[in-house]
């Protein structure tokens, strides 16, 4: 008898037996007929609807004090830009005279003329904290996104290609020996006062903190399985730094350019504080805490350095409370 049938006898013997002891037992025997073979189905592979931003969204909206700065934040800048489009606004640079004296409208406290009232010569403080704040938001916006872009290309080609770390070493060491406040100074005092100079002066140097973070970084995880199958694989070095690296570093990165916005106003209000940042023409936070500093020792002028520094702060707090909530829903780790 042949293996095959002696099989087939087996089978079908255990089957009997099978069928006599779930017939004793009282259970249904249709229930263990055995299933069909479904090629198809063999090689159906599983399905996952997970999104790595939607569920970075979906945990940053589970936090409802960041939740919250949102919504301050997004207001004040929207308010910001949109403050000169509504009628009966005032020129932030225009000198105010009483007509029935001729003379300035100097050091009036906030009234429903005046809602933050006047400065030392006369100029509404309404305007020009919001125009101060759009240019602060705008050096801030700017010098943060060009920061990200700078730091992020040299700091992923210094970690990865180790040819260029000897090199851009040295070039950092030489750039961050030198005090950043005597660069900023410097191109401060060479360059003629103006927005661009502060854009470039705060550039200069901003970059390195951003590089150096995401160096290390990719310095870690650059020799780990999955890269050194892509290398060995042919995958080129571009395609790695982008593909296997930096999406790690989402959220580091966008908690220190979150973080770098709020510091370069601080750096543009001490770059006025010590007469080398915006003009006085051109209104800026940095100027008007400076104009309140220098008259905050008389207790009914200090409406003049309260406003500003309200706004400078909610702005610094805003940004620094969702830096740190984004950073927490970008991480993989804290995904479901």
């Amino acid at each position: 008898m042949t293996r095959k049938k002696l099989l087939e006898k087996a089978g079908a013997a255990m089957a009997a037996v099978s069928s006599a002891g779930e017939a004793a037992a009282g259970v249904d025997a249709s229930l263990f007929v055995p299933a069909d073979f479904d090629a198809s189905a063999g090689e159906r592979g599983g399905y996952s609807n997970y999104s790595y931003w939607r569920s970075t969204l979906r945990g940053f909206l589970r936090n409802k004090v960041a939740l919250g700065f949102l919504i301050l934040l997004c207001t004040l800048i929207l308010f910001t830009f949109v403050q000169p489009l509504i009628p009966g606004q005032r020129s932030p640079t225009k000198i105010h005279i009483d007509p029935a004296t001729s003379m300035q409208y100097r050091n009036l406290t906030p009234s429903a003329e005046f809602w933050f009232g006047t400065n030392t010569i006369g100029q509404d403080l309404w305007s020009r904290i919001w125009s101060g704040t759009r240019t602060s938001l705008s050096i801030g916006l700017i010098v943060g996104i060009v920061e990200m872009l700078i730091g992020i290309t040299f700091g992923a080609i210094w970690g990865y290609v180790r040819k260029f770390d000897a090199v851009i070493t040295e070039i950092y060491n030489v750039i961050n020996n030198i005090p950043t406040t005597i660069i900023l100074m410097l191109l401060a005092y060479i360059l003629r006062p103006s927005f661009k100079t502060m854009v470039i002066a705060m550039c200069a140097t901003g970059w390195l903190g951003l590089a150096r973070f995401v160096r290390n970084q990719i310095v870690i995880i650059r020799d780990r399985e999955y890269n050194l199958a892509s290398r060995c694989l042919g995958t080129p070095s571009r395609r790695i730094i982008v593909r296997n690296l930096l999406p790690y570093l989402v959220s580091v990165i966008m908690l220190q350019t979150a973080l770098s916005i709020p510091g370069t106003i601080g750096w543009e209000v001490f770059l006025t504080y010590i007469g080398l940042g915006l003009p006085v023409s051109i209104p800026s936070l940095g100027n008007l805490v400076n104009e309140g500093r220098q008259i905050m020792m008389s207790p009914e002028l200090r409406y003049q350095l309260l406003f500003p520094t309200i706004i400078l702060s909610l702005i610094t707090i805003s940004f620094y409370v969702l830096g740190n909530a984004f950073s927490d829903a970008s991480d993989p780790r804290n995904h479901v």
